[in-house]
């Protein structure tokens, strides 16, 4: 009876000093650190086999840190291009389903550049949208929401690109953010430099590109990604002081054009003989790896470090068109082939490193293949959320159990991408108007313009530079009835042909 006393008094002190609460206690913090173009390899951790030259040309040690601290993934993916990614992770569907698929910025306006062949279907040019009867966007409850009636302090830091201009979403706030800092409908900055009043007059925001909310670093040095942490550990504040779980979506324009110098870091690329383009490049991808350091840092000091879940993910593949990147074209993902915009793995695998302390084991890896709509019940899984029950069909499958253990769990279920529009002028490198398949270590890419397919094995040949559509027609057939049957499932959209008017044939 004694012992029962003291351990409720126990209880009771905690509360009444503050010390405690209901969702402190059964929930932990969330951040998904999103970066913005980084490609597999623009990192000094390496997610292959071995390390390239590109990780011995770039210095991320906060990422070497969060290697260390929690569980990396080799197999990560998202889609090649950024709206299609950021909508998947907000609602959990594919980008096939939910048909944002290709990056959204005027309200009814798309994108796509023109072709004499095909016709890109008419997509959710809009975005997402949190109400319903919006047209042109997907009806979706997104995950802050979600989180936000689980208990949680929302915060949206940085990109947002979720719902074209105009549009509810354009605003982060309403789909579920309490906080929105420097969220926009646009999906790159005007500019990085507080100089330049990150792309905005001194005395008014320039559209579409001005990045809103940082009037009080107009003319100063603070690079964009340092002013974007500033203000997210201010915003930490608030659920820190209160003791509730929060839930910070920390989502950097870095590594995105324009390029800019940083001038914290860039010198040293510089002194290495890197050109002026490709400093610029490095010297993001460290301004950006700072941020992430500041963060841990901050976690650290308030002593939440070990009840918080960190999430790192890029949004696509590195960009590799160049100009602005030098050198040969479609050479900066090497070892993997071509970038972003492209359904090769240059355009769709992605760093991805998890830290759930307490679950994931320290310096682990797992090949154990994911996708980005993945995020979705994931995180709800790990907020205790997984009874909210959102109108859309989830295509995403929660991951925890790799987190809980690095074996792979699931090597049969096929991933998808669908890209039935023109992201640039030119087609090639797997870009515009491509389909594909991965289901174990097969992969399938279907070429909607010419109906042409490629079979690759990445287990052996992760470059795809050698098609073995010829020597496995079985394989071949096998996956495109699979594509093609999943690509119907999700009521996905074919482009049309010019020629007769008629959709373009499924794989």
């Amino acid at each position: 009876m004694k012992y029962f006393f003291k351990k409720i008094g126990i209880v009771f002190f905690l509360i009444i000093t503050g010390q405690s609460s209901l969702y402190a206690q059964s929930k932990p913090n969330i951040i998904v650190f999103l970066v913005d173009d980084m490609g597999w390899q623009d990192t000094s951790v390496p997610f292959w086999t071995k390390t390239t030259p590109f990780n011995q040309r770039y210095h991320t040690p906060n990422m070497e840190r969060l290697a260390k601290e929690g569980m990396k993934f080799t197999n990560a993916y998202a889609t090649p291009v950024c709206s299609p990614s950021r909508i998947s992770l907000m609602t959990g569907m594919n980008a096939a389903r939910h048909k944002v698929t290709n990056w959204t910025l005027q309200k009814d306006a798309s994108v796509d550049a023109p072709d004499s062949l095909l016709t890109p279907p008419q997509w959710n040019v809009n975005g997402l949208s949190p109400v319903a009867g919006i047209a042109n966007a997907v009806h979706a409850t997104a995950l802050p929401q979600l989180l936000k009636q689980s208990g949680y302090y929302t915060i949206h830091c940085g990109k947002a690109h979720f719902g074209a201009i105009s549009t509810p979403a354009e605003d982060p706030i309403n789909i579920g953010f309490d906080v929105n800092i420097a969220g926009h409908a646009a999906g790159g900055p005007g500019s990085f430099l507080g100089e330049e009043n990150y792309g905005n007059e001194k005395d008014k925001p320039k559209e579409p590109w001005g990045v809103p909310g940082l009037q009080a670093y107009y003319g100063t040095n603070t690079f964009l990604t340092e002013a974007l942490t500033i203000e997210a550990l201010k915003a930490l504040k608030k659920p820190v002081a209160d003791n509730k779980p929060f839930f910070l979506y920390m989502s950097h324009y870095a590594v995105h054009v324009p390029y800019a110098a940083d001038k914290r870091f860039i010198q040293k690329y510089l002194d290495a003989g890197l050109p002026q383009k490709e400093a610029e490049y490095a010297a993001l991808l460290e301004g950006m790896d700072k941020s992430l350091g500041d963060i841990m840092d901050y976690l650290k000091e308030k002593n939440i470090d070990k009840n918080t879940v960190i999430l790192f993910m890029s949004d696509n593949g590195g960009f590799s068109q160049a100009p602005p990147r030098s050198g040969k074209p479609h050479t900066q993902n090497l070892p993997l082939k071509a970038g972003k915009g492209s359904v090769y793995e240059g355009g769709i695998r992605v760093p991805m490193l998890v830290k759930w302390p307490g679950i994931t084991k320290a310096g682990s890896v797992t090949d154990q293949y994911l996708i980005i709509e993945d995020f979705f019940p994931t995180i709800l899984e790990i907020a205790g959320a997984k009874n909210n029950k959102p109108p859309q069909q989830i295509d995403g499958i929660s991951f925890v159990g790799s987190l809980k253990s690095n074996k792979k769990n699931n090597y049969t279920r096929p991933l998808i991408w669908h890209f039935p529009n023109k992201w640039i002028a030119k087609d090639e490198f797997g870009i515009n108007y491509r389909s594909a398949i991965r289901q174990g270590d097969w992969k399938l890419i279907y070429n909607m313009k010419t109906q042409a397919k490629e079979l690759y094995n990445l287990k052996t040949d992760i470059g795809e530079q050698h098609d073995l559509s010829d020597k496995y027609p079985g394989k071949v057939d096998q996956l495109s009835l699979l594509l093609s049957q999943k690509l119907k499932s999700y009521d996905a959209q074919m482009p049309t042909l010019k020629s007769n008017q008629q959709p373009v044939p499924w794989p």
